[in-house]
């Protein structure tokens, strides 16, 4: 079934589709399926965030450059952390046994009304509260 309404990436599918592991295939349909359809594409800054420092960590600053072009060319809305998204993000924390920056993603997923892409197991905490499109 094709998510509809927005859809808000998490870095662990961005970083399947970057780094061309697998599950990336999903990613890359849901990419092309989103931009035909005109889906909002949203990405926390926290997650962002965590795709910097991990790819930087693993691959180099070049690497690193190369990845925020390919996110800023795919489109994506980046979306800030003000205070009430911390808010909730804390809020979630303190519910389920999520990593703080997941928190981000799932409370700006509830703002939003977003569907998540992830393959994170973190998320089946927390997977009644959200759509979630599973990348395996």
């Amino acid at each position: 079934m094709t998510p509809k309404g927005p859809l808000l990436f998490d870095s662990h599918a961005l970083l399947k589709f970057f780094q061309k592991e697998p599950g990336h295939e999903k990613v890359t349909r849901l990419l092309d399926q989103a931009r035909r359809t005109r889906a909002e594409m949203l990405l926390c800054a926290m997650n962002l965030g965590e795709i910097i420092y991990i790819t930087r960590r693993a691959f180099g600053d070049q690497k690193k450059i190369e990845i925020l072009a390919h996110i800023e060319r795919l489109g994506f809305t980046i979306l800030p952390a003000p205070n009430n998204l911390i808010f909730r993000a804390a809020e979630l924390k303190s519910e389920y046994s999520i990593s703080f920056s997941d928190c981000f993603a799932l409370a700006a997923a509830l703002e939003h009304e977003a569907t998540i892409v992830t393959g994170d197991p973190e998320f089946k905490k927390a997977e009644h509260l959200v759509k979630v499109e599973w990348i395996r």
